[in-house]
């Protein structure tokens, strides 16, 4: 037979075949071990009594007497098993475990933005909120929010149990509404699942304090809460998303505006030249004389006079230009862009302002009638490779000058030029002089 350690009521259970070494006293805060308490019994539960005289019963006298000591490292074992057996039975009492409380890991564990209720404006998410919001009042004022037990009976009254789990519904009620409108008030789109952790860890911990009355919150009020939180994420990336395309529209138009401006300064000038070129070819006829270079310059006003007027009629021509910036984005990253400028180096040194360390690199710049087109078609050839997998309407990807090049070749058969390698001179000056 074999003795093993009996801890009173209170105490710690300690590792299985666990023996105090010499010396050893229990922790003064664990209580007293009520009277005549066997500290050591046989493996069968039978108490151990010094009667006989054997060598079991030694044992366990033997190893009794050691617990009057002192022993620091043993009180630390029952500690840390005692933390074990805690952690445990917190993790298997939650479900879920810990939340996870970091949005930026939480947002890119999740991926792209999904939307758990689809509508077409941020207006129109607006109404679905005010609609929800009178639900869940009509809940909270009929009594349908929390469940709970109708026949718990205080001090023998049936009428008192009811005041009280009344009384304790409202002020739980409140907790949990609390919890979810603090929820709502922080919600941002990249935590809503953090979110709606959180408020279900609050359900489920009010649920544990009123279990003895059969008290929770009730599913349905539950489920339009969640609701609730998944529709103000909706509203959020919505607002987000036509703030930045009325940003970008507006963008559009002054650019729309400045093309418009140039082409039409461009006629002007063009028209004051072939006026100048027309009465000076007329002077010289008058005399009976000809001057070829004249004619040639007249016949070359007139194509720039015909392109200009097609160019203000056809908003669809323009150039596509490829351009990259090593020092911003590192390489093998282009932008892809179209622009409708009589002059298209000037928009590239707009984008090259002070939004970006270093300069934009051109590698290509094609003149195409159908600008819009072709853009949208590399757009779409290298829309697994955007950097913004979330925003569609930007125009940076993973992608090497020479790969966009071949591209160009299938869609439009030639291109005159381009170049494959990027100078980047202002980052390749400034990277051997930056902090190590």
């Amino acid at each position: 037979m074999s003795v093993v350690f009996n801890p009173p009521p209170g105490w710690p259970k300690p590792p299985a075949g666990w023996q105090p070494p010499a010396g050893w006293t229990p922790d003064p805060n664990w209580p007293e071990p009520p009277a005549g308490w066997q500290l050591w019994v046989s493996d069968d539960g039978t108490p151990v009594v010094n009667t006989t005289g054997d060598a079991e019963n030694e044992t366990a006298k033997a190893a009794e007497t050691s617990a009057l000591g002192t022993s620091e490292n043993a009180r630390v074992e029952f500690l840390e098993a005692e933390n074990a057996e805690l952690r445990l039975r917190l993790e298997e009492s939650s479900g879920q475990g810990l939340i996870e409380l970091d949005d930026a890991r939480v947002l890119q564990d999740v991926g792209i933005y999904r939307y758990h209720h689809p509508l077409e404006s941020a207006a129109a998410y607006k109404d679905r909120l005010k609609s929800l919001e009178s639900d869940i009042a009509d809940s909270v004022r009929s009594g349908r929010a929390i469940a709970k037990s109708e026949l718990f009976t205080l001090n023998n009254s049936l009428a008192q149990g009811r005041r009280m789990t009344a009384d304790l519904g409202k002020l739980m009620l409140r907790a949990y509404n609390a919890e979810a409108d603090n929820v709502i008030r922080s919600l941002r789109a990249g935590n809503i699942e953090t979110a709606k952790r959180r408020l279900e860890a609050s359900r489920s911990a009010i649920a544990k304090l009123g279990a003895l009355m059969e008290m929770r919150i009730d599913e349905v009020f539950h489920q339009l809460r969640i609701a609730e939180i998944e529709l103000t994420a909706d509203w959020l990336m919505k607002k987000q998303e036509e703030r930045e395309e009325a940003k970008e529209e507006r963008a559009r138009l002054r650019e729309e505006a400045r093309v418009q401006r140039e082409l039409e300064e461009e006629r002007a000038r063009l028209d004051k030249e072939r006026t100048h070129l027309t009465n000076t070819l007329a002077a010289l006829r008058l005399q009976g004389r000809e001057d070829s270079d004249l004619i040639a310059r007249l016949a070359a006003v007139d194509q720039a006079i015909e392109q200009n007027d097609y160019r203000a009629a056809n908003i669809r021509a323009g150039y596509i230009y490829v351009i990259s910036n090593e020092g911003a984005f590192g390489a093998g990253v282009v932008k892809i862009g179209l622009t409708r400028r009589l002059q298209p180096l000037e928009r590239i040194s707009e984008l090259s302002g002070a939004s970006v360390p270093f300069r934009f690199d051109v590698h290509a710049l094609f003149f195409s009638e159908d600008a819009v087109t072709l853009e949208n078609d590399l757009h779409k050839h290298f829309a697994t490779r955007a950097l913004n997998q979330a925003n569609s309407r930007k125009e940076f990807f993973f992608a090497t000058p020479s790969e966009v090049r071949e591209v160009l070749l299938q869609r439009v058969g030639n291109i005159l030029e381009f170049t494959e390698d990027a100078e980047a001179t202002e980052y390749r000056q400034s990277v051997g002089s930056w902090p190590q």
